[in-house]
Order: C-alpha cells, then sequence, then structure tokens
C-alpha cells in the first residue's frame, strides 16, 4: 500500500528519505524516452515525475501512460548526472505524484541540496 497522501510536502520528504534509503529512484520511460509533462504550475514548464518507490510508479503505469515501463535510475547517478542535465535543460522534477498526480514540482538544484 503506497505511503503517499495529499500533503505534498510530505510526499517531497518521504521522496528524500526513502531514496536515499534504497539508493535509487524510479521513473516511466518508453521507446520516445522518459515521461514528461506540462507543469501544473508553471507556464511553459515541463516536468519529469520520479518516484521513491517502485510501486506507486507503477499505479501510474497504465492509461495513457501504459506503454511506459517503470524503470530504476540508481541515486547516486540522478542526482550526479540527471539532476545537473535536467536543471541545465529547465525541467522540473515531480516527486512522488500520488493517486491525483498532484506533487511537488521542484527545480533540480533544490532537490540536489536536499541530498546533501
Amino acid at each position: 500500500m503506497s505511503q503517499l497522501n495529499n500533503d505534498i510536502q510530505q510526499n517531497l520528504e518521504l521522496f528524500v528519505e526513502q531514496s536515499k534509503k534504497d539508493n535509487r529512484v524510479w521513473g516511466l520511460k518508453n521507446e520516445d524516452g522518459w515521461l514528461a509533462c506540462d507543469s501544473s504550475e508553471f507556464a511553459e514548464t515541463e516536468v519529469m515525475p520520479f518516484w521513491s518507490d517502485k510501486a506507486d510508479a507503477q499505479y501510474h503505469n497504465v492509461e495513457e501512460w501504459a506503454d511506459f515501463e517503470v524503470m530504476e535510475i540508481p541515486l547516486d547517478i540522478f542526482v550526479e548526472d540527471w539532476l545537473i542535465t535536467l536543471s541545465e535543460d529547465g525541467v522540473l522534477i515531480g516527486t512522488n505524484w500520488n493517486a491525483e498526480l498532484e506533487g511537488k514540482e521542484v527545480e533540480p538544484e533544490a532537490l540536489a541540496k536536499l541530498y546533501i
């Protein structure tokens, strides 16, 4: 059962805590690449959702996202490579989106600081 709830700040904290403990994050990828969506908070900005638990990522692997696979990213690669590249590209990170697709959208640099 998911630990995610409607408190997006708490879900962000769980994202950092659990991904540190497990040394990985989870995303959705298909033949065209990793899932990215329009931000619900910022106009003309993309956000890439990631989860700290595989089951939470799998929960979203349905309907319009059914052609994606749930993929693991080692935490060191996520923090040291992904967050830098996504920052350069102006892409936000969506952390632990809940069942209603609500989650904190954060700047990659801000997320990286939470791992220090």
